[in-house]
């Protein structure tokens, strides 16, 4: 029985950097084919990285992804009989189009154009891509194969009109972003495109951050059966391998290689350990990608910004990592000895930088113009604002990039202060809610206690004004996060919320402030996407906006 090993090249691409990607798919190649493989599959859009957006729209960008696509063609071409199967974009007569070519031997032997594209959510295709319609599937040792682009198994008609061209596996090429279900919700969808085609399936994922989405890997193999065969690494690269056989029969190579799962690992990390997971890649691929050698972040004590520098330090080091403590005349002692201690049990670079004389300077200076007006919001942002000013100045000086501290309960609210607390350029726990910020907390603490106890049991407060806690104005988390995953993630109007249980007063009152607060969001740093609705490219709410249910 003739058998065809594959590769699956699970890659952390950076998008538009088109000869650097072309050199992981190589250098994968290469790995693959001492290791036997004679087909090699990558994700969707490998070479331009994934989503280009409106790169698409340079003419240039377009014309260079051509010459590189040439280019790999010709440096593949020592690796005799390997088929190498890349995603790229290819424009035609018919339009610009998400594409997949199959690589051997110095030739294109095929190019397969992505039939579904997706337009919802984070994915916006239908603005730079045409469709394709045409099936395409080709032949090594006996095996067929057919290719398939990520949405398209999502439908029936591209994996069916696959399979009629007598295919034994349906080779799958993804960028399917993580978020929570998410990698439950991929091996559903590909069980029922098995169950249609009767083909083995085999699909590749991008494994990396790209400014707020983040790619999991977590790349399968499922056989005719529907059989989880295999699956690769989760929030990492891989060189992974699986053997099909001319009558659809699949099996794991035996090999010394770590990268090859011996066997198939069908649990799925706990949702915390996705999280924690997600936002380390996310953080520490952007600050690679972009140029920046270290972080910095206002520590306080509290809750937040523990969970922001132990998410910090486990993806960067702690050599990495600068904390700042700025107590004003409102902060608790046990605050500074908690960040204190803290800073202490990670390792990184602490400071302190006492605000209490600038706030005072503000209030005199305002004194006069303020006459005859109650302290109120206004004394309290200053303080919050004065800390940002202090955290850019040190960005400016030494070059760290500034991690914000605030949470999607926070942001949806408006319990933050522009300019002040928002002041950064990357907000770790954007879509974290609170009460998730403290199962994370909790969480890490299980791996090794790095957040003092006592800062996951206090009362949450911004300390900006006496005896203050974020409940004063506000329910309980509990009650504000679930609003919150009706309202934003769910898309459920306030009678439905109602409905679910939620007091009608603590509805109006949060969904309230989600509207108010819509100003605030937009001018916010972004940060990683892990549920189904996050701030950002999938929330485009109009500022100027009279529609109340």
């Amino acid at each position: 029985m003739a058998a065809v090993r594959v590769g699956i090249a699970q890659l952390n691409v950076l998008v538009g950097d088109l000869a650097g990607n072309a050199r992981l798919v190589l250098e994968a190649a290469r790995k693959a084919y001492q290791q036997g493989a004679r087909v090699l599959l990558t994700p969707e859009l490998v070479l331009t990285g994934y989503p280009p957006e409106d790169l698409l729209l340079r003419p240039a960008f377009i014309e260079q992804c051509d010459i590189t696509l040439q280019t790999l063609c010709d440096q593949l071409s020592d690796l005799k009989g390997l088929h190498v199967v890349v995603g790229h974009v290819r424009q035609n007569k018919e339009g610009l189009r998400n594409a997949a070519s199959v690589l051997s031997d110095g030739r294109i032997l095929g190019t397969y154009f992505k039939k579904e594209l997706p337009n919802y959510s984070v994915f916006d295709e239908k603005r730079y891509f045409t469709p394709g319609a045409e099936p395409l599937c080709f032949s090594m040792d006996g095996v067929r194969f057919g290719i398939n682009i990520c949405e398209d198994i999502w439908g029936d008609t591209a994996p069916e009109a696959a399979a009629a061209l007598s295919i034994q596996a349906l080779l799958v090429l993804n960028a399917s972003p993580f978020s929570l279900g998410k990698q439950a919700q991929r091996i559903r969808v590909a069980l029922r495109c098995v169950e249609r085609t009767h083909c083995a399936l085999i699909y590749a994922n991008l494994a990396g951050g790209q400014d707020e989405l983040v790619f999991d890997g977590a790349s399968f193999a499922l056989s005719r059966e529907g059989q989880l065969t295999l699956r690769a690494a989760d929030f990492s690269p891989d060189l992974s391998f699986i053997e099909v056989s001319n009558t659809g029969e699949m099996s794991v190579p035996a090999t010394d290689s770590a990268s090859i799962l011996v066997e198939p690992r069908t649990e799925l990390l706990t949702e915390e350990a996705q999280v924690w997971e997600a936002l380390k890649l996310c953080l520490t691929d952007y600050v690679s990608k972009n140029g920046f050698k270290s972080v910095i972040l206002g520590l306080s004590g509290g809750i937040d910004s523990a969970v922001v520098m132990a998410v910090a330090v486990d993806a960067l080091g702690a050599d990495r990592v600068h904390a700042v403590m700025m107590p004003s005349r409102y902060t608790a002692d046990i605050s500074q000895i908690d960040a204190l201690d803290m800073a202490k049990r990670l390792g990184v670079t602490y400071r302190e930088i006492a605000i209490a004389d600038l706030a005072n300077s503000f209030d005199q200076v305002l004194a006069p113009i303020f006459a005859g007006r109650s302290p109120d919001a206004t004394e309290e942002n200053i303080q919050a604002r004065l800390r940002g000013m202090l955290l850019m100045a040190l960005s400016n000086k030494f070059g760290h990039l500034v991690l914000t501290t605030g949470n999607k309960s926070e942001l949806s609210t408006g319990y933050c202060t522009l300019y002040g607390d928002m002041a950064g350029g990357f907000a770790v726990l954007k879509d974290v809610a609170k009460t998730l910020v403290y199962r994370l907390a909790r969480w890490r603490n299980t791996l090794g206690e790095v957040i003092p106890v006592r800062i996951i049991t206090r009362p949450p407060s911004a300390e900006l004004r006496e005896d203050q806690t974020d409940q004063d104005n506000l329910p309980e988390y509990d009650v504000i996060d679930g609003i919150i995953e009706h309202y934003v993630e769910r898309n459920a109007s306030p009678a439905e919320i109602v409905a679910a249980g939620y007091d009608p007063e603590a509805v109006e009152q949060i969904l309230r402030l989600i509207r108010i607060n819509e100003y605030k969001r937009k001018q916010g740093p972004f940060g990683p996407r892990i549920t189904e609705r996050a701030f950002g490219r999938d929330w485009r709410y109009p500022l100027s906006n009279g529609f109340r249910n």
